[in-house]
């Protein structure tokens, strides 16, 4: 999935360049779909609880969430609509799909939502990624209450980002290719100094890289890996793919028997929180395991 795992100045290359940016979601779910992918599904669970307890902590009753490195919306979608995972993978499989015009995709996609919006549901949600049609869909279809096409690697954020960032209580990010690349966590940890949001991260082992983590300590973050098994990313496209990704992880310490050598990529997730905020996992409200 990485060529290049973010260095400075150059492209991330990932197999699904060519679906990650179109008017509407289907072919990149589809191709989710074939790929076994997982991630969402677990990093959701934890995102949650995450957010349920940050909302206990600052007794707030509406929280406003920035999901980065956002595409067509996953992570909001499976956190403020009752629906699976699994449902969001097979929708895009069924034949009516095959010919839809985007218009018809868009109407239909709104419609279904709306009807699953969770119980007690009140939160804001944005999505900041460089794949500006993904997110006009999600957008469009009630995923997103606003989005900004931005590419915060390169750039600062805009005007309008920097006073959504202001708010933000919450920031996810489920599986990105390099880990909420360093360069634009800088930005986000500068833009949000004042209101200091939890971070929640799902990376692919491997791209949990000690450059991000290390940043949000200097930023006097908490950071931990949540007790929590790693748990399937999606199916390697090839044995390249799974040899690279086996090295890259086993350099990070991790142990890959029973994970990447079974096929997949694994994942876990990570926690941020202001230090006067860290409280006993095991003292939620809403467990964050699946």
């Amino acid at each position: 999935m990485i060529e290049n795992e973010g260095a400075p100045g150059q492209k991330i290359v990932t197999i699904y360049d060519d679906i990650y940016d179109l008017p509407d979601c289907r072919s990149y779910y589809r191709a989710m779909h074939h790929a076994g992918f997982g991630t969402a599904h677990f990093a959701t669970t934890a995102f949650r609880a995450v957010l349920s307890e940050l909302k206990r902590m600052r007794g707030i009753e509406t929280a406003q969430v920035l999901d980065f490195a956002s595409g067509y919306g996953i992570a909001p979608q499976l956190m403020r609509f009752d629906i699976t995972l699994e449902d969001v993978l097979a929708r895009y499989v069924e034949p009516w799909f095959d010919d839809a015009l985007t218009e018809a995709v868009i109407a239909k996609d709104r419609d279904w939502l709306s009807g699953h919006v969770r119980t007690g549901q009140n939160d804001c949600y944005a999505g900041v990624d460089i794949a500006g049609r993904a997110l006009d869909y999600g957008r469009e279809v009630g995923i997103y209450d606003d989005a900004f096409a931005e590419n915060l690697q390169d750039d600062p954020p805009s005007d309008a980002l920097a006073a959504w960032l202001s708010k933000t209580d919450l920031i996810v990010e489920c599986g990105s290719v390099a880990h909420m690349l360093p360069g634009a966590l800088e930005k986000l940890l500068e833009a949000t100094r004042s209101r200091r949001p939890w971070i929640a991260t799902a990376p692919i082992r491997g791209n949990d890289t000690a450059q991000a983590l290390d940043l949000m300590k200097e930023h006097a973050y908490d950071v931990v890996a949540l007790d929590m098994p790693p748990f399937r990313h999606r199916r390697f496209s090839s044995e390249d793919e799974q040899a690279r990704a086996i090295a890259n992880a086993s350099a990070r310490g991790h142990d890959t028997s029973g994970y990447e050598d079974t096929g997949y990529f694994h994942a876990q997730v990570f926690l941020a929180r202001p230090k006067d905020e860290v409280t006993d996992v095991s003292d939620w409200a809403q467990s964050p395991v699946a």
